[in-house]
C-alpha cells in the first residue's frame, strides 16, 4: 500500500489533494517503492506549484490518468487550466518537449513548465468529450485532420527516439515470448510480425515529430480549437507509424460487424489513402504494434482484451 499522501495546505489548494486509486495502482506497478515514496510528496508539490504560479484548485480530476496527478484550475485572471504533476522520467520529458515544439498546434497548450518538478500547466480543454464521442466516420475524419498539425521536423539535436529504436526494443520482448506455451497459437502471427518489423525497419521514408500513441481518446474538445492531442508518447519517425492505434479504434464495435476483417483492411485503406500513406507500410506497422499490444495483454492475464487484439491483427 502506498503511504498515505498528507493534505496540502487548504490556504493554497481550497481542495483536498489525494492521488486517483487508478494512478496509485499504475504508479506502484511500474515504479515500486520510487513511485509510492513520489506519491506521498505530491500534496506538497501541489501546494508549493500552485502558490508559485498564483493557481487556485478547483478539483482533481478522476479517475486521471496512469502516469501522472491532474488538476483543473484557475489562473490569476480566473482563467481555467489544468496542472499535469507527473514523476521526473524521460517519458514526462519527452512529453513536454513534444508539447512546447508544437505549441498548440494540433494540440494541447503548454502555459508554463517546470521540468524539474515535472509539472505542466496547460490550456483547459473539455476532458469529458474526445472523438470517441462522435459517429465512427466523423471521428475518424476529425483524427486525420488534427494528426496531420503534428506531423513536423523534430527540433534540431532532438531528445526524442526513433521509431526504430523503440519498436527494436518491442521486437526483442516479442521474440523472447515466441517460445513460451501460452503463445504456441499466436505463433505463426508473431513470426509475420516479426518479419513486417524488419522489412518497415530497414528503410526510415521520412522523420517527422510523431505523437507515438495517437487514438480517439486522446483527442479532446478544446475551445482554442475543435479537437487538440494530449498526453503523446512522441517518436521521430514515419507517419504510418502513427497512426497504428488509429486503426483498431473501437475493437469492440468493428469486431461486432458483419465481414469485419472486410471492414478492417478497408479501414486501414482508407486511412492511408486520405492521409496519402503507403496502404503496406501502414498495414505492416499496425499488425506489427497490434500483435505487440495482444501479446503484452497475454503476458500479464488479460486473455480476452489480448486475444481480440491478436485476432484483429490476423484480418490484416
Amino acid at each position: 500500500m502506498a503511504a498515505a499522501p498528507q493534505d496540502s495546505d487548504p490556504e493554497h489548494t481550497g481542495v483536498h489533494i489525494e492521488p486517483p486509486q487508478s494512478l496509485v495502482r499504475a504508479l506502484q506497478a511500474e515504479h515500486g517503492n520510487a513511485g509510492q515514496a513520489w506519491l506521498a510528496t505530491v500534496p506538497e508539490r501541489v501546494g508549493r506549484l500552485l502558490a508559485r504560479w498564483e493557481l487556485a484548485a478547483d478539483r482533481v480530476w478522476a479517475p486521471g490518468g496512469r502516469a501522472s496527478l491532474l488538476v483543473s484550475v484557475r489562473q490569476a485572471d480566473n482563467t481555467p487550466a489544468m496542472l499535469k504533476l507527473s514523476m521526473v522520467t524521460e517519458r514526462a520529458e519527452h512529453e513536454q518537449a513534444a508539447l512546447s515544439h508544437w505549441d498548440g498546434s494540433g494540440a494541447v497548450q503548454v502555459l508554463r513548465s517546470e521540468p524539474a518538478d515535472g509539472a505542466l500547466l496547460l490550456e483547459r480543454l473539455h476532458g469529458e468529450v474526445s472523438l470517441r464521442s462522435l459517429p465512427e466516420p466523423k471521428s475518424m475524419l476529425e483524427a486525420a485532420e488534427t494528426v496531420r498539425r503534428l506531423w513536423v521536423p523534430p527540433p534540431a539535436g532532438h531528445v526524442f527516439p526513433t521509431v526504430t529504436e523503440r519498436t527494436t526494443r518491442h521486437a526483442s520482448t516479442l521474440r523472447e515470448s515466441r517460445d513460451r506455451p501460452w503463445a504456441t497459437d499466436a505463433g505463426p502471427l508473431i513470426d509475420e510480425a516479426l518479419a513486417a518489423h524488419a522489412e518497415l525497419t530497414a528503410t526510415s521514408p521520412e522523420e517527422l515529430l510523431l505523437h507515438g500513441d495517437y487514438q480517439q481518446g486522446k483527442v479532446l474538445a478544446g475551445d482554442r480549437a475543435p479537437w487538440l492531442a494530449i498526453a503523446p508518447k512522441p517518436v521521430a519517425g514515419e507517419r504510418a507509424y502513427d497512426l497504428a492505434w488509429l486503426t483498431r479504434d473501437r475493437l469492440d464495435t468493428l469486431i461486432a460487424l458483419p465481414g469485419a476483417a472486410n471492414a478492417a483492411r478497408r479501414r486501414v485503406n482508407k486511412l492511408a489513402d486520405s492521409l496519402e500513406l503507403d496502404r503496406d507500410r501502414l498495414r505492416g506497422w499496425t499488425l506489427f504494434r497490434s500483435v505487440v499490444a495482444g501479446v503484452h495483454r497475454l503476458t500479464r492475464g488479460q486473455r480476452e482484451d489480448g486475444e481480440l487484439l491478436l485476432e484483429f491483427a490476423g484480418w490484416l
